[in-house]
């Protein structure tokens, strides 16, 4: 299996293509690595989208604990996040850290289209912008690096 969906030739598509590739997976590994902070950190922004889903998810399933989910909810999906943009920069593991940030996200949003609204605590829905284009940009990576996916990427 090749490091690289893309072969390195002197192909100006293929050049454009790459460029493409590298700068829809810096966007996508910037924005997971800037939000690191405030989920690590415990800030209070992070705290009080945790504590919202903790008792979004509660409300369906009792026996959960409220603070179990804001603190593990938390760091669990920094490390995802973390490891997603890893794997991102890294061109082997490109299809997984797209993967990876494209579930992470996905969650992101529908937290926002269901429970926590476009805009969190006057925001003006950067957050749900930021995790549109983390979708957006990772989703364009693995189109474009989809050949590296493990047994399915040969019948792309």
């Amino acid at each position: 299996m090749s490091s690289q969906a893309i072969p390195a030739n002197s192909s100006s598509a293929t050049a454009s293509v790459l460029v493409i590739s590298w700068i829809c997976r810096i966007v996508a590994a910037i924005i997971l690595l800037q939000t690191l902070f405030f989920k690590f950190t415990a800030a209070p922004e992070s705290v009080y989208i945790f504590t919202k889903l903790g008792e979004f998810l509660h409300s369906y399933l009792p026996l959960l604990p409220l603070n179990g989910v804001e603190q593990w909810g938390r760091i669990g999906s920094g490390v995802m996040e973390l490891i997603a943009a890893i794997f991102l920069l890294t061109p082997r593991f490109v299809w997984a850290g797209a993967l990876l940030a494209i579930a992470a996200t996905a969650g992101a949003i529908a937290s926002h289209l269901t429970f926590l609204g476009i805009e969190v605590q006057g925001d003006k829905g950067l957050l749900f912008g930021l995790a549109i284009t983390v979708v957006v940009t990772s989703a364009i990576a693995l189109y474009v690096h989809r050949k590296q996916i493990p047994v399915l990427g040969e019948r792309f």
